[in-house]
């Protein structure tokens, strides 16, 4: 079995982050004591650092433990640090990569791993891409955006031709919603990160991205969001509204089998749906380990997704 959604913290990672404690304002606090410390970084999104988070030997154990024979780890979104200054954002990225890469290296029949890229300086991000990749790693683990820009905006252009270039694979990873409204009863995580999701999928989709960068293979988590269960509106609305048509080459139907899919949805009915309207290579089996929220082991497991993400 393989497990695309997955994250790990390297132990050179932790000692960046103690070292640089004061810039970035990372605070472990004990909050119970039955559980490991939580880490918060810029007072943002506070999580329980399991040692399966920074264990090699722990994040195996887990591995075996439910036949997860390979995994693609990614980055922690709570460490993109895209609000950062970008020299901050530049040199945590590269302490992430070099040492996810070496990981990788070490274990590479368990492991393949994505890196995380300086997204708030795109010329940046596009050079972090290209290294990351030629140290073997399979491509960048991204946020919705940056400073109230687009995935689609052109200011992100260095980074998508990179990519395309690369044939990488970018992983799409929502942050925690900051509307308003959701700040209460958990909802910035169970309903704000699937909104991320369905935001920043739905602009790439009706933007035109796609074909412009048809070497990229862009993974949606969690299912992707919200977006796959209302494409007949973006359907309805390529058939109403011409300058949605006319910035796409055809329905957004199609193009909803352009994405890959995690299988992060606790719902086999919903999985089976999604399977049905993209079709079988574009689902991977996920998990969103070792976070609390994670649907552990993946629900699902699907030779023909892995081999269109991983092998193609």
């Amino acid at each position: 079995m393989y497990d695309v959604h997955t994250h790990f913290v390297p132990p050179d990672v932790l000692g960046w982050l103690k070292e640089n404690e004061k810039t970035v304002h990372a605070t472990w606090e004990k909050k119970d004591p039955n559980k490991a410390e939580f880490l918060t970084v810029n007072g943002k999104w506070a999580f329980e650092l399991k040692e399966s988070f920074y264990n090699e030997t722990k994040y195996f154990q887990n591995q075996a433990e439910v036949g997860v024979k390979h995994s693609l780890v990614s980055p922690i979104p709570q460490l993109f640090l895209y609000e950062f200054p970008v020299e901050v954002t530049n040199e945590m990225a590269s302490v992430y990569n070099v040492s996810l890469a070496k990981w990788v290296r070490s274990q590479p029949a368990k492991l393949s791993a994505l890196a995380t890229v300086p997204l708030n300086n795109p010329s940046l991000a596009a050079d972090a891409l290209a290294n990351a990749i030629d140290m073997g790693l399979k491509g960048a683990c991204i946020g919705p955006g940056t400073s109230g820009h687009m995935l689609s905006d052109d200011v992100y252009v260095p980074f998508w031709e990179e990519a395309n270039r690369r044939r990488a694979i970018v992983f799409l990873h929502p942050l925690l919603s900051e509307d308003p409204r959701l700040h209460r009863r958990m909802m910035p995580n169970l309903i704000g990160v699937p909104w991320e999701t369905t935001i920043c999928a739905a602009d790439i989709l009706l933007s035109g991205m796609l074909d412009k960068y048809p070497n990229v293979k862009i993974l949606l988590a969690h299912g992707g969001g919200f977006l796959p269960y209302q494409i007949g509106r973006l359907n309805k609305g390529y058939e109403q509204w011409k300058p949605i048509a006319d910035s796409l080459e055809a329905p957004p139907t199609d193009y909803l089998r352009r994405f890959w899919y995690d299988s992060v949805l606790w719902n086999r009915p919903a999985l089976e749906y999604l399977l049905y309207v993209v079709g079988e290579d574009r689902v991977v089996p996920g998990s969103d380990f070792p976070f609390d929220l994670c649907a552990w082991p993946p629900l699902m497991y699907n030779e023909k997704g892995i081999q269109s993400l991983l092998f193609e």
